[in-house]
């Protein structure tokens, strides 16, 4: 068992850093403004951003700095944070899998067997985001196509569900019924946030929900939480309206923190 699973399974931790990768200057800015403050509530932390948004709405939106240069700035990172990104063809999970220290599955593409097998192959922890149609129990799948890799070092996400009006929203049994599975669950407190805007070319949120749904979790025995920050959050050129600021972050995970002293 790697070190960094051993440690997820036994206390609380965080997944934070920019929705998508921009440069490394400010990547390494994110990371150590996010550190320090997992540090200072006796969080673990792991950065996390992606080098290329793959599902993004519309053509014309930004989608990252790309493979090469994502591969380039993950590999920095990771020689001081613990590092995370999302793959999503099998082509691009062994190189990945050289610069991080977990392999992050979409949700959208949660149920893709040679996706799951193939991270699941490189004996990586395998963090997999529930798909928003999906129930908690429904993870029980994804679970097994990994396992058949003979790998059981894996993370299961909630993201929020999808409802006919185009809000997602976040049903607690989901939480319940995945940390039934036995392994650490994570709260995506941003993402659940969010609301799909129909014919849009952008979708829009509500950033301040993130923290009661992180105590929530919480409350229901979640360890991990998710959590995309940005100096300036409406700046961001990727999940801009839910993105947290920094003082934002602070307060979410100092929020989680008073549920372990009550």
């Amino acid at each position: 068992m790697s070190k960094l699973y051993e440690i997820i399974k036994s206390k609380r931790f965080i997944i934070s850093g920019p929705c998508v990768l921009e440069n490394y200057e400010k990547s390494l800015m994110l990371a150590k403004v996010a550190s320090k403050i997992c540090e200072k509530y006796g969080f673990t932390y792991i950065f996390k951003g992606s080098f290329d948004k793959a599902n993004r709405t519309s053509i014309d939106s930004f989608r990252g700095v790309g493979l090469e240069k994502g591969i380039e700035i993950l590999s920095a990172l990771n020689s001081e944070f613990y590092t995370t990104t999302d793959i999503h063809v099998p082509s691009q999970i062994e190189r990945i899998a050289e610069c991080v220290d977990i392999i992050q599955i979409p949700a959208f593409l949660s149920r893709q067997t040679d996706l799951l097998t193939s991270a699941g192959e490189t004996g990586k922890i395998v963090n997999v985001k529930k798909f928003q149609l999906l129930s908690g129990k429904d993870m029980i799948r994804p679970i097994e196509k990994i396992l058949s890799t003979s790998n059981d070092k894996i993370l299961l996400t909630e993201r929020g569900t999808i409802i006919p009006y185009g809000n997602v929203v976040v049903d607690l049994r989901n939480l319940v019924d995945m940390i039934s599975f036995g392994y650490p669950v994570v709260m995506d407190c941003t993402h659940s946030c969010q609301s799909l805007n129909k014919g849009q070319v952008k979708t829009s949120g509500r950033r301040e929900m993130a923290p009661i749904y992180a105590q929530s979790a919480a409350i229901c025995g979640v360890r991990g939480f998710f959590a995309e920050i940005y100096k300036n959050p409406d700046e961001a050129l990727s999940d801009a309206s839910t993105s947290l600021s920094f003082e934002d972050f602070e307060d979410l995970v100092k929020k989680v923190r008073t549920i372990d002293e009550q």
